[in-house]
């Protein structure tokens, strides 16, 4: 039998070990246990029992386990190491909301614990303090702690004090406070290989960055923190919760319902449910964001009753909030709720967090406004103005936002609308930090508000021109900076690479003519495959950008660039639409009518195109289809178009629309909303016409510029000569691309007019570069197409509506994702992609893009030629060739395809960008 000696020697060792290894602390502690639980060995042994399950993530195992070792440690004679484990319940019953419980054990402890035992009390009731609001009691336990800790060498505890105080710091905006803290409890951690605590450092680093503004340092952080806790096996962290905000704070609200999800089963099979109120909070932020505020309004009351029951005044005060802000969106307005929210607004002033407060007081304003009360709106309203050049962005913001509705409900539009440009600044400034696409897209959601509201400011005034400025402010933004991915990120190539092979074998696994594949191969497949795309989403998410303001948009220089095109800029506010047509220098506005009743015939429009080409049904049903797609494309196109046929044909063809079609000018189209994927050629007003779709005029006008400046240098891309397409060599000057030469030819798999189509197409390139087969890979693919003039690819094309980053082009050994094209120097001049509803985008507030087609133009192309729609295999074909034989003879993209349609009777296809 082991001396008595010996077995505590071997327990205190479990201890140690079970903070940064629980499984083989709780190995240890077992082992002495197995000896018999009759001596201080044993409390000590159970008490490193107990805390190994709180790492593990079993809170009611870890409870149940350090209550023994007190009961022990009192029976055993040793009411010190009973009082321990007393110290080690304090945290562990306040993670699982019980508050008062923990204080309990804290006072019970206190009264038997001296020196550095008595410090390490002083810190874990700290940690309940601060979750009680408590902090002025906080800051005064970890100020009598860390003396006596620093005095005993105690570095660990040390690192925790420093690390749970630069939490209540990061809370009252005392960041650089907090910075301090944080780096000395790294270098602490590092230097002691306490890896457990170094995950809570970097999660806590990670905090500090996100409320600071920098989202991609803060991403980067909170993954490297998750990487240790999975390491360590911790469970239950509120990591899920806390990236689920950062989530929100750019607009990725489905990604951030998604992530909270997980937090909350994470949580709730752990017993965590200090963190399991608040992932209901963000719940209810992240549901109201999806615009379901009933269902957030009851996520938002879960969380406030949770928040009570743990005497978290504080954070139940945060879930009212966001109850308010819920019934404000469902269509909530009264004297009660404006009562409610000054209430809130106000203690959570008086509890200083940092943005909530002017949150709410800006929404108390509105809500004032609404009920006709206008002295207290404009009360409400100052009081958020105020802090309009101090703070942080996210309060500055609203501060602008508060000046421009104060000055709105006084009459002065000049005065609102400066205000509402000076918000929009601040908003481009703070998010021009990240440099990935997605982050750039979504955040646009954070000012749509005010973008809004200047559009209101603009329609208000009658002002053409103003509307155009402001449609352009908002518009695609993110379009106009290339992101911000390094070449050389071997991880990120490495992953791209590996997922190619995955997919692949996937499709292997999964094909019709597999036999004897199991269930599990495939969902191993799909969770390897779902592993190695949330990688590269997160790895491409801690990209940086820098702020780099632009010139104001200009429409008399658009209107100079137009020469005698005529611009339609699609506008919306809600269900109203509107057009801006630039026609000879004129800007007109045009009141078109319900959005909705747009959305509708576009959706029968696509229906019927999608049954034509797939050549779905019976005869009957195909004649049906025809029918169905004439009568709509005839209405949609009197809704688009009708009230602006002057600006579009001029008076002399309005009275006679069945005037020369040669008099009709080319058209340069920016849709909008879900008209992203309307097949404009399908329209009447657009049949036989030059039209180019373009994501903005802004971005039109930049590559207008970039073909002008390129033909005046003699180079390939302007309008007219785009390629060599004459034929032989010398027939046309050539860009050199990273691979030497100007034209690429891509047939990629399972097309069956790929392979033909391109043969046709390289006997009119004879220098082209041409894929097909095995030697169209991606890798290949990637590399011929960087730089190139001018890329025709025939491959299938997949939008992918969950993540349009992974929309993908297929090549020989698997897709090649908008992440590979955005690794590439410079995507092609002018691009041709011979697929299906290749072109199709995620659409997101402010017309942000993500797809194939909005990916290239970031990157350099000037013209995309794709489908928004299903068009038959050797349809496609005969137009593909018509559409090159018409740039042979010299006619810009939109005009060479407009002519291969009209020849061709073939549709679907639409030339995107600038169109010569």
């Amino acid at each position: 039998m082991p001396s008595t000696a010996d077995r505590l020697m071997r327990a205190q060792q479990a201890l140690d070990r079970v903070l940064d290894q629980p499984v083989v602390g709780r190995a240890a502690a077992e082992a002495v246990l197995a000896e018999g639980e009759g001596d201080e060995a044993a409390a000590v042994a159970l008490r490193a029992l107990g805390l190994s399950w709180k790492e593990n993530g079993d809170l009611a195992r870890a409870v149940r386990t350090l209550r023994r070792a007190v009961l022990v440690g009192e029976r055993v004679g040793a009411p010190y190491r009973a009082a321990e484990a007393r110290m080690s319940l304090v945290v562990i019953l306040a993670d699982r909301g019980k508050t008062d419980a923990a204080l309990a054990e804290a006072a019970l402890a206190a009264t038997v614990l001296t020196g550095a035992d008595s410090a390490r009390l002083d810190v874990n009731l700290g940690l309940v303090l601060i979750r009680l609001g408590r902090k002025a009691e906080t800051l005064a336990a970890f100020a009598r702690a860390q003396p006596v800790l620093r005095a005993a060498k105690d570095t660990r505890w040390e690192s925790l004090l420093l690390n749970c105080r630069a939490v209540l710091q990061i809370q009252v905006g005392d960041y650089r406070d907090a910075a301090a803290d944080l780096a000395r409890a790294n270098a602490l951690t590092e230097r002691g290989g306490y890896q457990m605590l170094n995950a809570m450092v970097q999660y806590n680093l990670g905090y500090l960055a996100r409320q600071s503004g920098d989202i991609p340092a803060a991403l980067d952080l909170l993954d490297r923190a998750a990487t240790g806790y999975a390491e360590a096996g911790r469970r239950g962290t509120p990591l899920y919760t806390d990236k689920a905000e950062m989530l929100l704070t750019v607009g990725l609200a489905a990604e951030a319902r998604s992530t909270v999800a997980t937090a909350i089963a994470e949580q709730q099979a752990s017993g965590f449910r200090y963190n399991l109120a608040e992932s209901y909070l963000y719940q209810a932020w992240a549901t109201l964001a999806a615009g379901e505020p009933e269902a957030a309004v009851e996520a938002a009351g879960t969380a406030r009753t949770m928040f009570s029951r743990q005497r978290r005044n504080t954070w139940a005060d945060l879930a009212r909030h966001a109850e308010i802000a819920a019934s404000f969106a469902i269509g909530q307005r009264s004297a009660t709720l404006l009562r409610n929210t000054e209430a809130i607004a106000d203690r959570l002033a008086a509890a200083r967090w940092p943005v909530a407060p002017h949150e709410a007081r800006l929404l108390a304003g509105r809500i004032a406004a609404d009920l006709g009360r206008v002295g207290q709106a404009q009360a409400l309203f100052d009081q958020v103005a105020r802090h309009r050049n101090r703070g942080v962005a996210e309060v500055r913001i609203l501060a602008w936002h508060a000046q421009a509705l104060h000055a709105l409900s006084t009459g002065r539009l000049s005065a609102a609308e400066r205000a509402v440009q000076a918000g929009l600044r601040v908003h481009a400034e703070n998010n021009a930090v990240l440099g990935a696409t997605d982050l750039r897209a979504h955040a646009a959601a954070r000012g749509e508000e005010l973008a809004k509201l200047g559009l209101q400011l603009a329609l208000k005034r009658g002002d053409a021109r103003a509307v155009l400025r402001w449609a352009e402010t908002w518009r695609a933004a993110s379009l106009r900076r290339r992101p911000v991915r390094p070449p050389d990120d071997e991880q990120l190539a490495a992953d791209l690479a590996e997922l190619r092979r995955v997919v692949a074998d996937l499709a292997t696994v999964e094909a019709p003519t597999t036999l004897g594949t199991s269930r599990s191969e495939v969902s191993r497949l799909n969770s390897e495959r779902l592993r190695l795309e949330a990688a590269i989403r997160d790895r491409s998410r801690y990209a940086r950008g820098t702020y780099a303001p632009e010139p104001p948009f200009s429409p008399a220089a658009l209107a100079g660039a137009l020469g005698e095109r005529v611009l339609v800029e699609f506008v919306r506010l809600d269900d109203e639409l509107h057009a801006v047509t630039v026609r000879d220098g004129v800007v007109r506005r045009h009141r078109l009518g319900s959005y909705a009743a747009v959305l509708k015939q576009l959706d029968v429009v696509r229906f019927a195109m999608n049954r034509m080409s797939r050549r779905f049904g019976s005869a009957v049903m195909q004649v049906a289809a025809v029918q169905a797609y004439d009568h709509s494309r005839q209405v949609l196109d009197g809704l688009l178009f009708e009230p602006v046929r002057r600006a579009l044909d001029g008076p002399e063809l309005v009275a006679d629309r069945v005037a020369d079609r040669v008099a009709d000018r080319p058209l340069i189209v920016v849709p909008t909303g879900s008209l992203h994927a309307l097949p404009w050629t399908a329209l009447p007003t657009c049949a036989g016409r030059a039209v180019s779709v373009t994501p903005s005029a802004r971005l039109w006008l930049a590559a207008a510029n970039a073909a002008g400046a390129a033909g005046a240098a003699g180079t390939a891309g302007a309008a007219g000569a785009v390629s060599p397409v004459g034929g032989a060599a010398g027939s046309g000057t050539v860009a050199t691309s990273a691979t030497g030469l100007g034209t690429v030819l891509m047939a990629g798999p399972g097309l069956d007019h790929a392979e033909p189509e391109i043969a046709a197409l390289a006997a009119r390139y004879p220098d082209a570069i041409v894929l097909s087969g095995a030697a169209a890979t991606a890798a290949d693919a990637a590399r011929a197409l960087d730089g190139a003039a001018l890329a025709h690819v025939a491959t299938h094309g997949r939008f992918r509506a969950d993540h349009p980053l992974f929309s993908s082009l297929d090549a020989h050994d698997g897709p090649l994702y908008v992440y590979d094209l955005e690794r590439l120097g410079s995507t092609p001049q002018t691009l041709v992609l011979s697929a299906c509803e290749s072109a199709l985008s995620g659409v997101r507030p402010g017309d942000e893009l993500m797809g194939l087609a909005s990916a290239v133009f970031a990157l350099g192309t000037r013209t995309l030629i794709a489908s928004v729609t299903p068009v038959d295999d050797s349809d496609t074909r005969t137009l593909m060739l018509a559409l090159h034989a018409a740039l042979a003879s010299g006619r810009p993209p939109a005009a060479a395809l407009a002519e291969a349609s009209a020849a061709t009777g073939i549709g679907g296809f639409v030339c995107f960008g600038f169109g010569g």
